[in-house]
Parts: structure tokens; C-alpha cells; sequence
């Protein structure tokens, strides 16, 4: 079916920045997840919205990769719909085109198997004290360690160095202490680590413009969102900011 045929313009334009977090998510980078989505664009399935068709097709289209291996193709395509981008079960089973009674055991599988995923050291960059306690408290709770707290561009960057983590959480922005997309870069100048980004505007780092991070967690966020998003950005590969 024909995009355009199916729903106006301007509900495709409103689900693309879910559909390219969704995607990258899937695959690890911001260059092959933006082309499966510009793939899913061609030909989307009958769906009851403009998002559910853009999720279906990508997940479809996405291929397999280490996480499936772990959490089953069909669990952790129901992890990510369920926690990242906060699409109830039924909703996410009919995006995957599961029936319910299939998809509700896969995702408690999924669940189930990430409890066991390899711990992280993180860095967390933060520049609000109460929620930087917050995001630590939830880093320990899903089983990683917090190695270092960052308020400024500067701290950041010196951490980095120093600690050498294998996971940063970073916050955008920093308030007089700069801009953490920017401390962000200047790391990946230097080491190879993945990168989540936790913001309450995710739409602003997903603009199709320039560099853009493969994992964005929006906040308010819960523990398994965070898990999720941290088991993806650990498992099997190291997607950074392209």
C-alpha cells in the first residue's frame, strides 16, 4: 500500500520521530535505522494509525541481531514497543501482527532474560542533583554501576577520560554547565562507548539534521524502560553517536 494513499502527510511527518528512534533502537545506528525507516516510508501495512504501520514495517524490515539471540526476536520487539516508545501490549502485538496469547509470553520471556544482562559501568551526565540521584538509583537497579556523576561539559569530558566507562546516560541539557550532546562528541573523539541520551524533549535530538544519537529514553522514565534501553545500547555492538 502507498503511504501517501493511506494517511495524509502530516500524520506520517507527526510519527516520524517516534518511527527513526524506534528503528535506530532496533539497529544500533542513526544511518541504518533512518534507512529502514526511508524503506518502511515505500510500502506500509494496513494499521489503525500512521505510527503503528511506520513501527510494523520497520520492525519487520529490521534484521536480526545479537539481542534477539538473548531476548527472541518477537520478545524484544515487544520490549522496545512496550517500554521505549510506551505502546500498550495489545498494541504492540497487533503492530507485530502476534496474537496476544503468543506475544504476552515472549515479552514475560524477553523480561525475564534481561534481568540476567551483562552489568555496565555507567557515567551518568546531569546537572540536577535530585534527578542525577534518581537515574543512579535506577542504573543500580537494573544491575549496572554507576562509576561517575557529571554536571558540566567540562566534568564530562574529564570523567570519561579518566574512568573509561562502557555506558554514558547523558542529559542535553546542562544548564550553565553547556550542552551534553556536545560533551557527548567530544568523547566519541577519543573512545568508542555508547551513548543513551535521557531528555524530556526527544523530538529535539531527532530532527533528521546532522549527528543524532541511536538512543534517546524520554523522560519521565521507569526502570525497564531504562533497562531495555541499556541492555540494546551493551549488547552486541557499540552504537555511538553517528
Amino acid at each position: 500500500m502507498s503511504a501517501r494513499s493511506a494517511w495524509p502527510e502530516s500524520a506520517l511527518l507527526d510519527a516520524l520521530p517516534a518511527a527513526r528512534r524506534f528503528a535506530r533502537v532496533l539497529v544500533g545506528s542513526q544511518q541504518e535505522g533512518d534507512a529502514i525507516v526511508a524503506l518502511a516510508l515505500l510500502s506500509l501495512p494496513e494499521r489503525a494509525s500512521a505510527r503503528a504501520a511506520l513501527y510494523a514495517a520497520i520492525a519487520a524490515a529490521a534484521p536480526d541481531g545479537p539481542a534477539d539471540a538473548t531476548l527472541g526476536r518477537a520478545g524484544r520487539r515487544m520490549l522496545l514497543l512496550t517500554t521505549l516508545e510506551e505502546q500498550a501490549p495489545d498494541e504492540a502485538a497487533a503492530v507485530l501482527g502476534l496474537p496476544l496469547d503468543d506475544a504476552l509470553p515472549a515479552l514475560a520471556a524477553a523480561r525475564a532474560a534481561l534481568q540476567q544482562a551483562v552489568s555496565a559501568d555507567v557515567l551518568v551526565i546531569e546537572d540536577e542533583p535530585i534527578i542525577a540521584m534518581d537515574i543512579q538509583a535506577l542504573v543500580r537497579r537494573a544491575g549496572h554501576r554507576v562509576v561517575g556523576v557529571a554536571a558540566t561539559e567540562a566534568q564530562a569530558i574529564g570523567l570519561a577520560e579518566q574512568l573509561r566507562p562502557s555506558l554514558i546516560l547523558a542529559d542535553v541539557n546542562l544548564g550553565r554547565g553547556g550542552d551534553g550532546s556536545r560533551a557527548v562528541a567530544r568523547i566519541l573523539e577519543t573512545m568508542r562507548v555508547p551513548v543513551i541520551f535521557v531528555t524530556a524533549y526527544p523530538e529535539r535530538l531527532l530532527t533528521g539534521e546532522g549527528r543524532e544519537p541511536a538512543f534517546v529514553v524520554t523522560k519521565p522514565f521507569d526502570p525497564t524502560s531504562l533497562a531495555v534501553a541499556t541492555y540494546q545500547a551493551t549488547a552486541g555492538r557499540t552504537p555511538q553517536l553517528i
